[in-house]
């Protein structure tokens, strides 16, 4: 027993490692106070929730890279030591597992080149949602989609492998063109006069998307001088189709992504208010037909 709790106490007779220790703990203590206290005069000097989360985020990067600093010297002095401290602090990184390396790597990449930040709208793999932080080695998102309807928020958070930006489709809904194409499916029975109601949807998708298509129009010319697009069009149109259950018109018009249920919702309102005006267009919807063939047999004879 007292040859195990020797080098505890050869350990702690050193009064110089006593005091790194100290020092160390001192310091590390100074620098969460300092990161509070900046935190909190941030947050009651700025009211732009953005803004404090950025100025947020920059305090606790500096802190840290301070404190790593300090700490450094602390242990180490000298040129020499100095050395040794970062060729230690290399081999620990590179003898750690494999995905916080990855993740680190991806959040300077996020930080640099921006593929999206806080408050963007993303979808990556099989998650969407909106950026709401960004750390050293993961992303969260507050859900959308899934089992609600119209990419509205579930309620969720999901916490994201920054590394996932190397191995995963990434689509920004907030970047470059800021548009998204939506459409909405109408089908009415043949026997309506279908050429009138695609001329009442193409009227009220245009009475809805007609600011929208100006200020894409112009969004796009930006975009296409980065990148080889070609123009579509940016006015609602109405495209017909003929399905079983009778004449499909669909409805294609831009939307803003945060808007494209309540578009749809107001579209689809109007087009109900629209067609109940009209005694010859009628909804469409699955019917059974069924056909005697012994009635019509009788018939037949008689």
């Amino acid at each position: 027993m007292e040859n195990n709790l020797d080098w505890l106490y050869k350990f702690f007779t050193y009064s110089s490692i006593q005091a790194k220790f100290i020092s160390t703990f001192v310091a590390i203590i100074i620098f969460i106070i300092i990161r509070r206290l900046v935190v909190r005069i941030i947050y009651r000097n700025v009211e732009d929730s953005l803004v404090r989360y950025k100025w947020q985020k920059t305090i606790t990067y500096i802190v840290f890279v301070l404190g790593i600093i300090t700490i450094g010297r602390v242990w180490f002095k000298g040129i020499e030591s100095i050395a040794t401290y970062l060729g230690l602090l290399s081999a620990g990184i590179a003898i750690a597992l494999r995905d916080p390396i990855t993740n680190i790597t991806a959040w300077m990449f996020i930080l640099s080149r921006a593929p999206f930040t806080v408050g963007d709208r993303i979808e990556i793999g099989e998650n969407a949602g909106d950026v709401i932080d960004i750390n050293f080695f993961n992303f969260t998102v507050m859900e959308i989609g899934k089992w609600i309807d119209g990419e509205s928020t579930t309620g969720r958070l999901i916490h994201i492998p920054n590394g996932k930006v190397f191995t995963e489709n990434l689509a920004n809904y907030g970047k470059g063109f800021k548009y998204i194409w939506n459409e909405l499916p109408v089908i009415i029975t043949f026997e309506s006069d279908w050429r009138k109601a695609k001329k009442i949807l193409q009227d009220i998708s245009l009475n809805h998307t007609i600011h929208i298509s100006k200020v894409a129009a112009k969004k796009f010319e930006e975009v296409s001088r980065l990148f080889m697009m070609h123009k579509p069009n940016f006015n609602p149109e109405v495209y017909t189709m003929v399905e079983e259950s009778g004449v499909k018109l669909t409805v294609r018009y831009l939307c803003n992504p945060r808007k494209r249920r309540a578009s749809s919702q107001a579209i689809w309102e109007n087009v109900l208010i629209a067609f109940s005006k009209e005694s010859n267009i009628d909804f469409a919807y699955p019917t059974i037909r069924y056909y005697d063939v012994f009635e019509n047999e009788k018939t037949n004879k008689s």
